[in-house]
């Protein structure tokens, strides 16, 4: 199968799956004019994906337009005597108004209009059809993360007046860029740019992407930001606000808000009164008027990859909404994934960087540690941390906070048997076993049951010994060896967004570190570094270099006497990179090696998991494309007591809508030929190790 008969393939599924028509109704008063609509129904099935037809009943003829919501009867039984019996009540929307149906029978009604308000734009719907295509998903599962639920009291508010375009900025710190200037005043002019935006270390990223935003806003046309987490909104929302003279211009769209204030942020974007929104994830699909740019920041961050069905990824989204609606692109951060070099390989965007000089002036000092021998001194050894990283600590603690990023959460959640390091597991589910607390009983990390009469089952032995130090054991063991500092933690229990300027030890799990006010930290430690670079993960060198940059970012630059040292293997590329500061060499170096072995991005793929007998049969009712790759299966840990496998799907470039479209036949042939067991089908996998 080629990329050529992609569309035709997915017009004859959805021809295929038609059978499944509302019943008829009998009885209606119909609208005089255009009395059909046509209906996207919440029913987010593979094999009902597809649009439904209804009959607008005359009190709804005025209300019921494209792009609002409506609640339509589904599955409805049509009775002996020729009339309708039961059917669920579904949410959906209106995607057009129709003189007649291609439905032969009598069309059901619908049952209610849930509001006049036109939330679904022609052009959103275009978008979401593309991402749902794309990813071997449903219209009404990308229309839930692309349309948040309704909230009828925000709805009934109404929306300021759009202001007018603002004055130009400036270039600011955009000057420390060859390109910058150039950049902004291209927005400006209502040009398209589209660049990857290698960030200098510092705090004047979010003042950069505030600038880009306002000369958007000032060439006339709408901007959209999307950010990792709500602590990097908080940061751009502050920048923008300052730089805009007040928070009028922008909109805020996070979780984080509730839904009414949540609601109501969107509505102003959808209704035209804002042309600005920054967000998280869901922001990508923000309807903002006459979109000019797009803004990624740290696409290689996992939360940029929706976890619900289809699981698109932001760049993704961006890239694609950018080519449909002549918008520029901007894809920034700290680090260069691999996917941002490919589009520079491409020439498809331009770089956007530092000269050298600039980037050395910007960065801390970097040195590594190899050496764990900490016998020369009792503190260090104490503290579990090589001599050079204590001294460093030490210090850098008289002149500010000094930040230690540590590779695990929790206390101790790896161990080991001390005799023959045979891993600890669990007798239950055999996950591993993790120790809670310094005086607590052992416990599964995966099915949270105690362990506290474990022995190793290869030697017999009863005594432990940790794998993997997290932070709580990493804080509580620094405490001790430095005695009067005090001690911070940052993580998943609770994120700190800042720490004072003033001297203490600030323990942070990856993506958790907090901002420290004033001039940043004077020295930062990245311990444990063979945790990151161990991973067995495609990703694994890059996203260690991710995660050591975003910390690094956040010390003092070099003339200030900013340090950072990171514990691991001197000779590894991403250490090396960091030594040298240079995110984009690496890339480089990655996407090299993955074009050799034909792995993402210079391919396209898809991670197929269930049991062994139901992948087996999802891969034999495939038809997939011309020379497609099949690659294991492979055992997957158990789920609820079954078998799982995975096999990775690996196809040409230019293929991949094939492939989507072949799998998603295929889904639905099981459904409608024997109903067998669920298979999950994920496209462009974030983890393939």
């Amino acid at each position: 199968m080629s990329s050529e008969n992609v569309p035709e393939q997915l017009a004859l599924i959805r021809e295929t799956v038609r059978r499944a028509k509302p019943r008829t109704w009998r009885g209606a008063h119909l609208a005089e004019e255009l009395p059909v609509a046509r209906v996207v129904v919440d029913k987010g099935l593979l094999h009902l994906d597809q649009y439904y037809d209804y009959a607008v009943p005359v009190a709804m003829a005025e209300s019921a337009q494209p792009g609002v919501r409506v609640r339509v009867r589904f599955g409805a039984r049509v009775n002996a005597a020729g009339r309708r019996e039961g059917g669920e009540l579904h949410d959906g929307f209106v995607v057009a108004r129709l003189e007649a149906s291609d439905y032969p029978g009598v069309l059901a009604p619908l049952a209610q209009v849930l509001s006049p308000e036109r939330v679904l734009t022609p052009t959103l719907l275009g978008l979401s059809r593309t991402i749902a295509d794309r990813y071997a998903g449903t219209l009404a599962d990308v229309l839930q993360l692309a349309v948040p639920p309704r909230h009828a009291k925000a709805e009934a508010e109404p929306s300021p007046a759009p202001l007018p375009p603002p004055p130009a900025p400036g270039p600011g710190s955009w000057q420390r860029y060859p390109q910058g200037p150039e950049f902004l005043a291209a927005l400006t002019a209502g040009h398209a740019p589209r660049a990857v935006w290698t960030a200098l270390p510092g705090p004047d990223w979010p003042a950069e992407i505030a600038r880009a935003v306002a000369a958007t806003l000032a060439g006339g046309r709408g901007a959209l930001v999307v950010l990792p987490d709500g602590r990097a909104v908080a940061r751009v929302d502050q920048a923008l606000t300052e730089l805009l003279g007040g928070p009028e211009r922008h909109a805020v769209l996070t979780a984080d808000l509730g839904p009414r204030e949540r609601y109501r942020n969107w509505l102003a974007v959808s209704r035209g009164s804002v042309h600005a929104v920054i967000g998280t994830r869901a922001t990508v699909f923000a309807p903002v008027h006459d979109l000019g740019l797009l803004v990624v920041w740290s696409d290689g961050d996992s939360s940029h990859s929706d976890p619900r069905a289809p699981h698109p990824h932001v760049r993704e989204v961006a890239l694609l909404r950018a080519a449909e609606e002549g918008a520029g692109v901007l894809v920034g951060g700290l680090a260069t994934t691999v996917e941002a070099a490919q589009l520079l390989r491409t020439g498809w965007a331009r770089p956007l960087a530092a000269e050298r000089a600039g980037v050395r002036a910007a960065a801390p000092r970097v040195r590594t540690v190899e050496d764990t021998d900490q016998a020369r001194d009792a503190a260090a050894q104490a503290a579990r941390l090589p001599s050079v990283a204590w001294q460093a600590a030490r210090e850098a603690l008289k002149a500010g906070p000094v930040l230690v990023q540590v590779p695990r959460r929790g206390y101790v959640p790896r161990l080991a048997c001390e005799r023959c390091r045979e891993p600890a597991r669990c007798a239950h589910c055999a996950g591993p076993l993790e120790a809670p607390g310094a005086d607590q009983v052992l416990r599964c990390a995966w099915c949270g049951v105690e362990q506290p009469e474990w022995h190793c089952v290869e030697c017999g032995s009863f005594r432990l010994r940790a794998q993997v130090v997290g932070a709580r054991r990493t804080a509580e063991e620094l405490g001790k060896a430095f005695p009067g500092i005090p001690v911070r933690t940052s993580g998943r229990e609770a994120v700190l967004a800042t720490v004072p300027d003033e001297p203490a030890l600030v323990i942070s799990t990856p993506g958790a570190e907090p901002v420290a006010e004033g001039s940043g930290y004077a020295a930062a430690l990245l311990l444990d570094g063979w945790a990151l670079l161990n991973r067995p993960d495609l990703r694994a060198a890059e996203e260690a270099l991710r995660l050591w940059l975003a910390a690094a970012a956040l010390v003092r630059p070099a003339g200030e006497g900013g340090l950072v040292v990171v514990v691991a293997d001197p000779g590894a590329r991403p250490v090396q990179a960091l030594v040298r500061w240079d995110p984009v060499g690496l890339a480089e170096l990655e996407l090299g090696e993955r074009a050799q072995l034909g792995f993402p991005p210079v391919s396209r793929m898809a991670a197929v998991s269930g049991t062994p007998s139901a992948v087996a049969d999802l891969l034999g009712v495939a038809r997939l494309p011309d020379g497609a790759d099949v690659l294991g299966p492979v055992a997957l840990p158990p789920l609820r007591g079954q078998e799982q496998e995975r096999a990775l799907l690996r196809v040409r470039p230019g293929q991949g809508g094939a492939l989507a479209a072949a799998l998603k036949a295929a889904q639905i042939a099981r459904v409608a030929l024997r109903g067998s067991e669920p298979v999950k089908v994920r496209i462009d996998p974030t983890d393939i190790g």
